[in-house]
């Protein structure tokens, strides 16, 4: 990540100097994108520390979901400084027309075409580490911060690709729309991005349900216990990106005494922490009218793996 964070620096620093330079607004509106790339970096960074910490008084649960919040921020970010910032660039120039002079533009596509390797270089490692961690299309995306630097390297790729062709085709026929064009591209591409990450992250943040795969596990070895007679309800919830609540609502069979329901539900808490893994917190309703006394034990309503 601070590889990530340095590089995006240097690349803003450059795309910046040569937008100013050639004052191109496609290279501006790129320079606006590596630097919002650059504090979301910042806003990652802070995600993977914060979210790191343990479970206290004031957050029993943990902080699990400091990624998802930051990566709300890390969405806002590239909505306001990328997005917007290249939209204006966009109309000005069809508003302006803009320099005639090309005096730049040359250092400019060199820039350009700098940063499309490192950028290509980059998401090509971004998505190696998501296909080490299940693929892209599968479990590889879960991480909120690495679906964003995805997000980013890959949008950083085609944003550069644009402002290239816009460039090119700029100095090719001396109309300034080509470059205006590639910036309201630019615009509508950030804008896009943003709103998906923003809208994954809301979802996690007020309380998204485990992936639906650990849920049919969980509730296919509740139905297996011989002591249990059905499963009335079964609620998850993710609480970071490798934990998620658990609560069930069973009804057990007949005939159980308050010492069989305490030591049935310690090894039911267990077979489901062994079974899932992220299953860090479990609760068990007992709904059994002959084990209502046991429903405020310990072992019915309390941490993984009983107590």
């Amino acid at each position: 990540m601070l590889v990530a964070l340095a590089a995006n620096l240097v690349i803003a620093v450059a795309k910046t100097v040569g937008g100013l330079l050639a004052q191109s607004p496609a290279l501006l509106s790129e320079a606006a994108h590596s630097v919002a790339d650059s504090m979301n970096e910042v806003f990652l960074l802070a995600a993977l520390r914060r979210s790191r910490r343990p479970a206290d008084r004031r957050h029993p649960f943990g902080y699990g979901k400091e990624r998802f919040f930051w990566s709300l921020l890390a969405a806002v970010g590239i909505f306001v400084m990328g997005g917007c910032f290249s939209f204006f660039q966009g109309f000005e120039a069809l508003r302006t027309g803009g320099e005639e002079k090309l005096e730049g533009y040359v250092a400019g596509l060199i820039v350009l075409g700098v940063a499309l390797l490192a950028e290509g270089a980059s998401l090509a490692r971004a998505l190696h580490q998501a296909h080490r961690q299940g693929g892209v299309g599968k479990g590889g995306l879960r991480d909120p911060a690495l679906r964003t630097v995805v997000a980013e390297d890959g949008t950083a790729v085609l944003g550069v690709s644009l402002a290239l062709a816009g460039m090119a085709l700029h100095m090719a026929t001396g109309q300034v729309v080509y470059e205006a064009v590639a910036s309201l591209a630019i615009g509508a591409l950030l804008v896009y991005v943003a709103y998906r990450l923003g809208r994954d992250a809301r979802d996690l943040l007020i309380g998204e349900a485990a992936d639906p795969e650990a849920a049919d596990r969980i509730r296919s070895l509740l139905r297996e216990q011989p002591e249990i007679d059905s499963v009335e309800a079964l609620f998850t919830m993710k609480t970071g990106l490798e934990t998620a609540l658990i609560a069930a609502r069973v009804d057990l069979v007949p005939g159980l005494d308050s010492e069989e329901v305490e030591e049935v539900a310690v090894r039911i808490k267990r077979a489901v922490a062994d079974a899932v893994p992220e299953a860090e917190q479990i609760f068990l309703d007992i709904t059994d009218r002959a084990a209502q006394e046991a429903r405020q034990s310990p072992a019915a309503t309390g941490e993984r793996g009983g107590a």
